[in-house]
């Protein structure tokens, strides 16, 4: 500092003092009150300049850098609501929003639910939360009613979180007389395709839904209706179920076991599972039975057919009939594309004229009962798109149709008392239920 050079610190300070007391002399001449000067706004106008060090320089702060300030400073968020629709997938949906694909690579790798994201199917919904210059600040997948994921931005990477709500469960009764089909009669009785499956499921072993089902036919069903916010969202479990056909009636219950597994049993305590499906593919007619004197329709000679074929579009599921492991997942002339499982030592099953075969499948694989392992198609000797389906007894081919299946396992013993305790009230109230509506049809 010069000789006689005060600091600009000083200097200011004594420049706001002087123009204080001009302010004091004029304020005795006026009646503003409100204008006065006072010592609490000096005090509160020296807080608003700018600090100064010990050497007369000026500086200002500057925020150290955080995630936060990566962020776009848009004062603009737009949301955009999409549905998926067929064929879509998340890189096609970001592309027609504009959204850089680099985005789809950081969604993709946020643990632990960016892999999700592969797995979306029409009518999924998702909500696009971007700035005015289309940046992607969060994004919501619902998957379901029921589900929400979101993704939001953190610096240059998103983090996810799961959302799960839980609805309003009521239990719900519904009966329906067959007279045409199946479906039919469930869709006038209220019921969607997908939960009548969920019926025919439980009664697949004992009841053959395809060749079976006789007009006079009738069901009875105790199940749950699913809520949210007063608004029906869709079925619950099936509590429990009887299904009237030929004249047989067949009882089922969903028991919940010590070990948190579901299943449906009788009023026994005994499964309602088999070992074994009974028929492995949804198909829509027998195209050939079991007949070993059969003529075959190519050769036109004398050659057994050792199995069931099964008339079903290209491309249906195929199911693995009971738990085993592939012994062979191969190709012939003859077979086309076909699969062998091994169930144990006493069982083996065949599958043949396969279009191709299901993710995993290959020899060594060990699968479980309903598992997808192949889909039907018509290769090899095959006249037309079915499934060929074997079923082998201690090396033995027997009628898939009709060979005894062996049961799966009953409630344990020491389980007993508590599946009665929980199975008994549910089948009273289906009891009560099915002589309402006997009572009503006699009025």
């Amino acid at each position: 500092m010069k000789p006689n050079q005060f600091p600009r610190a000083h200097l200011l300070l004594t420049g706001l003092l002087t123009l204080g007391l001009c302010s004091f002399v004029i304020a005795k001449f006026t009646d503003d009150a409100d204008d006065r000067f006072t010592t609490e706004s000096v005090l509160l106008d020296l807080a608003t300049l700018p600090a100064a060090d010990v050497s007369g320089s000026e500086t200002l702060s500057t925020p150290s850098p955080t995630n936060e300030s990566i962020l776009p400073r848009s004062q603009v968020l737009v949301e955009r609501h999409i549905q998926v629709k067929p064929g879509d997938n998340l890189a096609n949906i970001l592309k027609r929003q504009g959204i850089p694909a680099q985005e789809l690579q950081r969604l993709l790798a946020s643990k632990p639910f960016g892999s999700r994201l592969n797995g979306i199917f029409p009518g999924h919904n998702f909500v696009f939360s971007l700035t005015d210059d289309n940046t992607l600040i969060k994004l919501a997948y619902s998957p379901g009613p029921l589900e929400l994921l979101e993704f939001k931005r953190v610096g240059t990477s998103f983090v996810g979180y799961e959302v799960t709500k839980e609805p309003e469960r009521t239990t719900a009764y519904k009966h329906a007389t067959i007279d045409h089909s199946l479906f039919v009669s469930s869709q006038r009785a209220g019921l969607d395709d997908a939960f009548t499956m969920r019926l025919a499921q439980i009664f697949q072993w004992d009841i053959d839904f395809v060749l079976e089902i006789r007009s006079g036919d009738e069901f009875y069903i105790l199940f749950e209706e699913l809520y949210l916010d007063d608004e029906f969202i869709g079925y619950g479990k099936i509590l429990a179920a009887e299904f009237v056909n030929q004249g047989d009636s067949y009882r089922a219950v969903l028991y919940t076991d010590a070990q948190g597994e579901d299943d449906y049993y009788d009023p026994n305590g005994d499964s309602m599972r088999k070992a074994f499906l009974r028929a492995p593919v949804e198909f829509s007619r027998i195209s050939s039975n079991f007949n070993l004197r059969r003529v075959h329709p190519l050769w036109k000679r004398t050659m057994p057919h050792r199995g069931i074929d099964y008339s079903a579009p290209s491309g249906t599921p195929i199911l693995a009939s009971g738990d085993g492991k592939v012994v062979r997942a191969s190709r012939t002339k003859a077979n086309g594309n076909y699969v062998v499982l091994q169930h144990g030592e006493q069982f083996v099953t065949k599958y043949l004229h396969l279009s191709k075969f299901g993710r995993g499948v290959r020899k060594g694989k060990k699968v479980k009962q309903g598992q997808i392992i192949g889909y039907v198609g018509a290769t090899g000797w095959a006249t037309g798109s079915h499934l060929h389906y074997e079923f082998l007894v201690n090396g033995v081919h027997q009628n898939p149709r009709t060979v005894k299946l062996p049961e799966a396992l009953p409630i344990p013993k020491r389980e007993l008392e508590r599946f009665n305790k929980l199975s008994r009230p549910l089948f009273t109230l289906l009891s009560n239920y099915k002589q309402q509506i006997q009572l009503a049809l006699v009025r």
